[in-house]
């Protein structure tokens, strides 16, 4: 794609899902709790309900997908809970500059097995650059896959970043997803923020 079009075409994007922020909470709060790769809603939405003071939003790519958690929002007429299709990159672009994430969930995300599509994977160094820009002081990162191949990955990965640190906490909230549900075993990571990250 030309360079052109494609910046026009991300330029639109941006637009578009700007706008879809401006709708989703009257007043943003300081701090929320995201989820990528949300799903049809099931986890989020039973965390929102248990945790009513965290403002929750979660995201996917898959309107279908966004769509049926729309649904459990509205059903559950919680007032702390979000779901918007947005992709996680641009959603870190265009969130609200005085928003930050006080939890990261990552749950089961596509594992992309095949090494040459290993590229594709979520949790990069360049996605956590990313995230601990918006991560909030204290913020947390929960991660969870099948994929044992992945988990190693992406333990080693936030082992030896630098503003990520791997923290031996207790997970803070369980409620079995669809994928977890079809899982013989999963694994179970949780990184935390390093406070020098907000010294600097």
């Amino acid at each position: 794609m030309p360079l052109a079009k494609a910046q026009a075409l991300h330029a639109a994007r941006s637009a578009e899902l700007d706008a879809q922020l401006a709708k989703l909470w009257p007043a943003w709060p300081k701090t929320i709790t995201l989820e990528i790769g949300c799903g049809h809603g099931h986890f989020l939405t039973a965390y929102a309900e248990a945790h009513p003071k965290e403002h929750c939003l979660g995201i996917d790519i898959l309107a279908d997908r966004i769509s049926r958690a729309q649904k459990k929002a509205h059903r559950s007429g919680l007032a702390n809970l979000a779901f918007l299709q947005a992709e996680a990159r641009l959603l870190l672009e265009v969130l609200p500059g005085t928003v930050r994430f006080s939890r990261i969930f990552v749950l089961f995300p596509d594992p992309w097995p095949k090494r040459r599509h290993h590229k594709h994977r979520l949790l990069q160094v360049e996605f956590l650059d990313l995230l601990a820009k918006r991560a909030g002081k204290g913020a947390h990162l929960f991660f969870r896959t099948d994929y044992e191949p992945y988990y190693q990955d992406a333990v080693a990965t936030l082992r030896d970043h630098a503003a990520w640190q791997l923290a031996d906490e207790t997970w803070p909230f369980e409620f079995e997803t669809v994928f977890q549900s079809r899982a013989e075993v999963h694994h179970s990571c949780i990184a935390r923020v390093r406070t020098r990250h907000h010294d600097t």
